[in-house]
């Protein structure tokens, strides 16, 4: 079974739930390298419910995905709640959206630009009023394709448990 397969219904559930509630959500996926939006958009009708985002890799795709100033980072790594918590807002706030996702992590197979232990992910959400919320992943692996698939799979759980559990 493929990833993208095993991912669909609870990709399926996450869409339930930001239709049955009007909302929209945008998408940062850094470690994951696309596969939160490409889950989410496995479901018929997206448009409903997704407007958009990127994966953020570089400093450049950072700057654009989130114009923020370079301060804004002043101290935070990658990997890391803070930032994952900022690049959730600002992908929410840039695409006009109810929620943001983002994902940071250090999938392995080299070394991190921030010095995150490969294995080491944080997904983050910000929603309406407010609303934040963030979950750490550590595979102890530095089994680059299985972190991507383990990342992944956390995020979809996180914003899972962020709507307040399976609908």
């Amino acid at each position: 079974m493929s990833l993208l397969t095993e991912l669909h219904p609870q990709a399926a559930r996450i869409a339930a739930q930001l239709r049955a509630r009007g909302e929209k959500i945008a998408v940062a996926d850094g470690a994951t390298g696309g596969l939160i939006a490409a889950s989410l958009l496995t479901i018929p009708g997206a448009l409903d419910f997704f407007v958009g985002g990127g994966v953020v890799y570089s400093l450049r795709a950072r700057e654009i995905l989130f114009d923020q100033p370079r301060d804004a980072y002043k101290g935070m790594r990658g990997a890391s709640e803070d930032y994952a918590l900022l690049q959730a807002r600002s992908i929410r706030d840039n695409f006009q959206a109810e929620w943001g996702i983002a994902e940071s992590g250090s999938v392995g197979g080299s070394s991190h630009p921030t010095g995150a232990p490969a294995g080491q992910s944080v997904a983050a959400i910000a929603g309406p009023d407010g609303f934040l919320f963030s979950k750490l992943t550590q595979t102890g692996s530095d089994d680059r394709i299985a972190n991507m698939e383990a990342f992944t799979r956390a995020a979809l759980s996180a914003l899972e448990e962020a709507f307040g559990g399976k609908a």
